[in-house]
């Protein structure tokens, strides 16, 4: 039955409907892990000291970087495993989920060593000086050397729930450990509870991730036989089949986050040439412009499994009016709250910091950062059916243009032209290029797909 309700939201659930069901708990859950990485910053914030809020910005591409794990794992088998519903082929779905989770788990222990091991010419490359070094560090300790593999599983165990349509669930589990973490923040950073400062952000993290894992390990266990997510040791069989069909998708895209990665880190570096406080309202501004950022990749996550299963299946007028509808959706969206941000800045960053030369900055910052969000969102609607569509050389192209050939040249041009204010505008500048590549490649390849397959059914 449960099995039967799954085929139905995939096949004949009318598209808007679908949509909401799959895109809804996503992007809820993005925003909650937004909402408490905005907890870090504003608690951090409230010690008024530069270099504490500094150290949190700083560490950002260390975290940024398990993404590339995530990606790889997560992105990889989650697209394999709606693929595979899409064909009936219910052996794959068991493998890859395994294989998936698995890899995860050993590449999270990988980091975690890789990083105790070479900290300190690591805390160098990202920008850490004397000044910020040790608050840096303290973060990372707990975020990264105690807390790589539960990170990482937490996000890679809510792509595989999610492949089989339990976007709910998967929310939920992201969710638990996200709130977690925005109770314990105030207690682990203030001096009114044990005043860690930074060190105390990352320690309530760690906390919050292994909650998380623990509510994903609950649910397989309560689902035993009812789901399709398989982390039996037995199922792990990296066979050349499911090697190739997970990584076909997934290093492609851990290589987007892996340039992301950089792009954050020669940002970083320009920034931190201004002093601490340009590197705060760096930060903060970030953190802000990441609520409706999350939101864009949600919805474009949220739905790659509707993509995924009608691809496989061959119902291409149904997955074409997915990807129209959310466009549309998401587009409208994300303008109104670039307007907002346009003439709100200043008083969204003061809600972090009530230093002056912060918020002066950090204005002028999200401003410019706020340009990218309807192009941004384009970007991602596309790589997300490339993704959904096992096209990964496809979305590696988008990653390689997005940073290698556009946004890290743009940074050192702009920089040069207009010192740091100009930071903030090269991914506005890169993003509208890349939008304007993703229509014209969905269109030709939304064409293609209509010939390579005929519609086994007409949409609902």
């Amino acid at each position: 039955m449960e099995d039967q309700a799954k085929t139905e939201l995939f096949e004949n659930t009318p598209i808007p409907k679908a949509v909401m069901q799959l895109a809804i708990p996503t992007v809820i859950s993005s925003l909650v892990m937004v909402i408490y990485n905005l907890a870090d910053t504003y608690f951090v914030g409230m010690l008024n000291d530069p270099i504490q809020n500094a150290a949190v910005t700083l560490a950002a591409p260390v975290l940024l970087a398990f993404n590339a794990v995530n990606n790889l794992f997560g992105v990889g088998s989650s697209s394999m495993m709606s693929r595979a519903l899409g064909r009936k082929d219910f052996d794959t779905v068991y493998k890859s989920s395994a294989f998936g989770f698995y890899c995860a788990l050993i590449c999270g222990v990988l980091f975690s060593v890789f990083y105790t091991v070479f900290r300190a010419p690591l805390l160098i490359v990202l920008g850490a000086n004397a000044e910020t070094v040790s608050a840096t560090g303290e973060y990372l300790k707990w975020t990264v050397t105690c807390g790589a593999a539960p990170a990482i599983l937490n996000v890679v165990l809510a792509y595989l729930v999610r492949s089989e349509g339990a976007s709910l669930h998967a929310s939920i589990g992201t969710m638990s450990g996200c709130l977690l973490n925005i109770i314990l923040d105030p207690f682990f950073i203030l001096p009114r509870g044990l005043n860690l400062g930074a060190a105390g952000a990352g320690c309530a993290t760690f906390l919050s991730n292994c909650v998380a894992c623990i509510y994903f390990f609950v649910l397989l266990f309560v689902k035993r036989g009812h789901t399709y997510v398989c982390i039996s040791p037995a199922q792990f069989r990296p066979t050349l089949r499911i090697v190739k069909g997970v990584c076909g998708v997934g290093v492609p895209a851990s290589i987007q986050n892996l340039l992301n990665v950089t792009g954050m880190t020669v940002l970083n570096n320009f920034t931190s040439a201004f002093g601490s406080d340009a590197v705060a309202a760096m930060g903060i501004a970030q953190k802000i412009n990441n609520v409706p950022f999350h939101i864009a990749l949600g919805v474009s996550q949220g739905i790659m499994p509707l993509i995924s299963y009608n691809y496989a299946s061959g119902n291409i007028p149904r997955m074409k009016k997915t990807f129209r509808f959310t466009a549309s959706l998401a587009l409208g969206f994300l303008m109104i709250v670039m307007a907002g941000y346009l003439f709100g800045a200043g008083q969204l960053i003061e809600l972090f910091m009530k230093n002056e030369q912060i918020v002066a900055y950090g204005t002028a910052f999200l401003r410019a950062m706020s340009l990218v969000l309807p192009f941004l969102c384009m970007d991602f609607l596309a790589v997300g059916v490339f993704q959904a569509c096992g096209m990964g050389s496809k979305a590696l192209v988008f990653a390689i243009l997005r940073k290698i050939v556009l946004e890290i040249p743009l940074l050192y041009l702009l920089n040069w032209l207009f010192p740091l204010y100009g930071l903030a505008y090269a991914q506005t500048a890169a993003e509208i290029i890349l939008a304007i590549a993703a229509v014209f490649v969905l269109v030709r390849l939304f064409r293609q797909l209509e010939q390579e397959f005929k519609p086994r059914k007409t949409d609902s």
